[in-house]
């Protein structure tokens, strides 16, 4: 049985080469929008603060501040509609899921982000 559910899931998971990033990243995801018979690209730029599932039917979770508004938008990994996915910084945080964001405001809601060092010499 469970041969038949890995052989489900590996023809459902499509191969996307997006960045790997996880809870505490700022992302910004270029989505394709569909307005009658245009398509035209929107850019949702946030922090991560979750990720959910299984590789096959696996989602994010993103929210930024909007007109000081918070907003969360849900993205499935395999969308079709996600055109590409940047990773703008690495943030450290000691959670999985970083629900606490949410009821943190303006230098509470900030993120330490991690320092990339040259080790080249």
């Amino acid at each position: 049985m469970s041969l038949l559910l890995d052989y489900v899931k590996k023809q459902l998971s499509s191969e996307v080469n997006h960045p790997k990033f996880k809870a505490g990243d700022t992302i910004t995801v270029h989505y394709k929008i569909k307005e009658g018979d245009k398509e035209r690209i929107q850019q949702f730029s946030g922090v991560v603060v979750q990720r959910k599932n299984e590789p096959a039917t696996a989602s994010f979770t993103v929210r930024k501040i909007s007109n000081g508004v918070g907003v969360e938008r849900i993205f499935p990994v395999s969308s079709p509609f996600i055109d590409k996915i940047e990773l703008n910084k690495v943030g450290i945080v000691r959670r999985a899921k970083i629900y606490y964001i949410r009821t943190r405001t303006g230098k509470a809601a900030r993120i330490r982000e991690k320092i990339q060092r040259n080790t080249d010499k």
